[in-house]
């Protein structure tokens, strides 16, 4: 009586844990809820010399789902403030060769790239022992 509680438990127990694969009637290909979007009422034109549209071509009316996120949350582009207005304004307009002027030997340039590595190459450290050096 004993082996067969023991039988119907594990038979039991195997049938509940097949139940949890994925190979049945209700495991399937669906879309993906989040990437569906509404489409636009059909509407006849009022004026039908207009061309019919080209196959697969988007609607003109209609943006993407998400330029319609964007515009809902951002409200397209907004003016400038007086602040960057002003700091636009301050900062003047670069030379039109800006380009090739920094390709130039005469062009004065500040060497970044001893020091930054000098920074990354230092060992770690509590800071108790910290040291500057300034250059005279």
């Amino acid at each position: 009586m004993r082996t067969f509680k023991t039988a119907i438990l594990l038979t039991s127990g195997c049938a509940m844990l097949a139940a949890c694969g994925g190979n049945g009637v209700f495991n399937r290909e669906r879309p993906d809820e989040f990437a569906v979007q509404r489409q636009a009422p059909l509407v006849v034109p009022p004026d039908f010399s207009l061309s019919p549209p080209a196959p697969g071509a988007p609607r003109p009316a209609d943006g993407t789902a998400s330029d319609q996120a964007l515009e809902a949350l951002f409200g397209g582009t907004a003016p400038r403030s007086e602040i960057e207005t002003s700091a636009i304004d301050r900062a003047g307009s670069a030379a039109p060769s800006i380009r090739s002027q920094i390709g130039d030997p005469q062009t004065n340039t500040v060497a970044k790239g001893r020091v930054t590595r000098d920074i990354i190459a230092a060992p770690e450290g509590d800071g108790a022992a910290a040291q500057t050096l300034i250059p005279s």
